[in-house]
């Protein structure tokens, strides 16, 4: 299905260089943050009090989350759970605070707006549980890189591979370089969204990369800039319908589903946005700098090319 086909190709690699600088400015900026102010690291990472508090009646989940405000809990998370009468509230520890302070100070606070709020229970999350969630990102957040690399390599040949895969981490740095330059709480669900980001930025490398491997195949005479140049505007009409959508699912949860998806949402928007980005300028962009030729993908004796002078001749997106 195709919304519209360019019948001429756009030069993106004329401006590769350019944007290649500033892929790196915004990866460097995005490293510093990072290094200088970190993730604001939410109570899954950090440790912090766990209260699970019912209502006679439905619970007013904006009503709780005003209290806390005044409390000084602003960063406190309130989820329903189970129905809609019991809320389960976390709340980050705060220097000089204990838990059971904190799960004092709020509950006082609950009742003094609504007499009839029941302390369910109240638990510690200790700061081991946080480092070993921490651990667990991580080694999944190697394991994908590990996979994403081998599968290329397999697929195509190293030089994809590692244009694929620096343009990934461009996509994942600069997302959390995001989070740390505006200090937005970095939960599980956020890291779920990096991940998400990570496989989502290599399929559309992926599907460049199989186009310029088509374009070698089809247009002999063509130079490597020209056949980039020629899958990327083959892909245009590709590109606009998966993103649009994807896109248009991420801004419904940001706008519609509420604090608790507010994060996860952000993040997916911010690294859908990059990953259309760095599939162009990025990833094909490297690869072109490490200089993939017909050779490295089309075996001797392979498929014999088309005669055609049509850069667009056969493209199907």
């Amino acid at each position: 299905m195709e919304f519209f086909r360019i019948k001429r190709d756009i030069p993106f690699m004329r401006s590769a260089l350019t944007f290649n600088v500033i892929s790196v400015l915004l990866f460097v900026a995005a490293v510093f943050f990072l290094f200088t102010r970190g993730l604001n690291l939410s109570i899954e990472f950090t440790g912090g009090t766990v209260m699970e508090v019912g209502y006679s009646q439905g619970a007013n989940i904006d009503g709780i989350r005003a209290t806390l405000n005044k409390l000084g809990y602003a960063d406190a998370q309130v989820q329903a759970y189970g129905n809609a009468n019991d809320v389960v509230i976390r709340l980050p520890l705060h220097k000089g605070e204990t838990s059971s302070e904190q799960s004092a100070k709020v509950m006082a606070g609950l009742l003094a707006a609504d007499p009839q709020a029941q302390q369910r229970r109240t638990e510690f999350v200790g700061p081991q549980v946080g480092s070993e969630l921490a651990t667990d990102g991580l080694k999944a957040l190697a394991l994908v890189i590990f996979g994403i690399v081998a599968y290329l390599a397999v697929r195509f040949e190293w030089k994809f591979s590692v244009a694929a895969i620096l343009a990934n981490l461009h996509d994942v740095i600069i997302v959390l370089g995001f989070f740390a330059l505006f200090q937005w709480e970095f939960s599980l669900p956020v890291l779920a969204a990096v991940l998400a980001v990570l496989g989502y930025s290599v399929n559309e490398s992926v599907v460049i990369f199989d186009r310029v491997r088509e374009n070698f195949r089809r247009y002999r005479k063509y130079s490597t800039v020209q056949v980039i140049d020629s899958a990327i505007t083959n892909t245009i009409s590709r590109t606009v319908i998966t993103h649009g959508s994807t896109l248009a699912m991420a801004f419904s949860m940001f706008f519609f589903g509420g604090p608790a998806l507010h994060y996860f949402a952000l993040a997916l928007i911010i690294g859908i946005s990059m990953s259309i980005y760095s599939s162009v300028f990025v990833a094909a962009a490297l690869a072109m700098w490490f200089g993939v030729k017909r050779e490295d993908l089309i075996k001797p004796g392979g498929n014999k090319p088309s005669n055609s002078n049509d850069p667009n001749a056969g493209a199907v997106v």
